[in-house]
């Protein structure tokens, strides 16, 4: 769901021509769409009433700071994995205690930080990491709230390098080592174990992971809060929804909020979801210009102004974004191309084998890119990161400037060796 649509021949973003918007605000350039972003948030908000969890969005999907602001004003909560992020919260004005902290190599500073703002949590990857918590929460002379990520091991269908869920991912803690530790919990005086955390992945388009792990991970906590009484207070399943990209049928969140709601409502913990794809990923888009149209001795290729180091998701992953011009023209002269961009590798492309008619000057849109857009943008080739701007009903804000040649060096020195 989103509100990209065709007015007659002509993109509009909400209220505002995507093509009027590439002329005044130039390219490449992404346009969120603020109405898409609130529709998201509150669907997943109004599929789980049952349970009425904290929903912490995923700031690694999109961290501009208005985008943050936008959901932070409307109750979110925030999913931060760096000391970065952290401090994108703070600008924003999020609440401490709407505030989880995961990431398998915190440092003591980002761990000091997060502390001092009075998260929520920290979700806990590793025994070391619980040992640095607990040895820094003696300095303080303060308790460190904290929760346990597992790694259920369930298998999940997704690109590996988005599945955080297995034997070889880095991600969290085998079921037995966190039984251990909740049993041996007065070994970390300084630490209050409140919770349990998984987070299997990203693009997830099923429901029976996210059933087979809340089931793995209830076994071990009520079986050792049965033996040693402990008390967690919270049960946290991540993020990882999938969206629809091209042909995905990602299963829908009112049927997929049901079945989790039916396992963890009887429930005594409060549940935290991350979502971040979910709510941003169809709210922006990824506007470009056509360069040149080139065509060589096996392929046409559309070569655009925007490349991987603006989009880097098709390189990466292999990711499929829809690509659809700007203004849509009566024509029989579609041919298949590869939208490519202007960056010196043979893995800058935007999509291949495309149906398209255009000509130099034309605008295309890229399709599903709030989500690891900006967020994994690049200067690489020392090009120039792009603006983007936030359209909610007939009015666009510009959310970040392009940069320019001087941002590129700004902390840069010329030495003399």
């Amino acid at each position: 769901m989103h509100y990209f649509t065709y007015r007659g021949n002509k993109l509009y973003c909400e209220d505002l021509s995507v093509k009027d918007l590439a002329r005044k605000f130039t390219t490449p350039l992404y346009i969120y769409s603020a109405r898409t972003i609130l529709h998201h948030f509150y669907k997943i908000k109004r599929a789980f009433t049952k349970i009425t969890p904290l929903i912490c969005y995923s700031v690694k999907a999109n961290s501009n700071l208005s985008i943050l602001k936008l959901l932070v004003d409307n109750g979110a909560g925030l999913d931060i994995v760096s000391g970065g992020e952290l401090y994108r919260a703070k600008k924003v004005g999020c609440p401490g205690e709407k505030i989880v902290y995961a990431s398998v190599g915190k440092t003591e500073k980002e761990i000091k930080e997060a502390i001092d703002y009075g998260i929520l949590m920290f979700n806990v990857e590793s025994l070391p990491e619980l040992l640095k918590i607990n040895s820094i929460g003696s300095l303080l002379k303060k308790r460190i709230s904290i929760a346990l990520r597992i790694n259920p091991e369930v298998d999940v269908n997704t690109h590996k390098y988005v599945n955080t869920s297995g034997g070889e991912t880095k991600f969290g803690m085998d079921l037995s080592t966190v039984k251990t530790i909740l049993e041996e919990n007065k070994k970390y005086p300084f630490v209050d174990i409140v919770g349990v955390h998984f987070h299997l992945g990203s693009q997830i388009t099923e429901v029976e992971p996210f059933i087979e792990a809340i089931r793995k991970v209830l076994e071990v906590v009520e079986e050792v809060e049965e033996s040693k009484g402990v008390t967690l207070k919270y049960f946290n399943i991540g993020g990882g929804l999938g969206i629809v990209y091209d042909k995905e049928q990602p299963q829908e969140i009112e049927v997929f909020a049901e079945r989790i709601s039916s396992l963890l409502e009887e429930k005594k913990f409060r549940v935290i979801l991350e979502p971040g794809r979910f709510i941003v990923g169809n709210s922006g888009i990824l506007v470009t210009r056509v360069l040149y149209v080139k065509d060589a001795t096996q392929k046409r290729f559309i070569i655009v102004d925007a490349g991987m180091n603006d989009l880097i998701r098709p390189a990466l992953y292999n990711a499929y974004h829809k690509i659809l011009p700007v203004e849509l023209v009566s024509s029989s002269n579609k041919k298949k191309a590869d939208v490519v961009g202007p960056v010196c590798e043979t893995a800058d492309f935007l999509g291949k084998d495309r149906d398209l008619d255009v000509k130099e000057g034309d605008y295309l849109a890229v399709f599903g890119c709030g989500a690891y857009g900006v967020s994994m943008s690049s200067n690489y080739n020392s090009r120039l990161r792009p603006s983007e701007i936030l359209v909610k009903e007939a009015k666009a804000y510009l959310i970040r400037e392009r940069e320019c040649y001087e941002d590129l060096l700004q902390k840069e020195k010329i030495v003399s060796v």
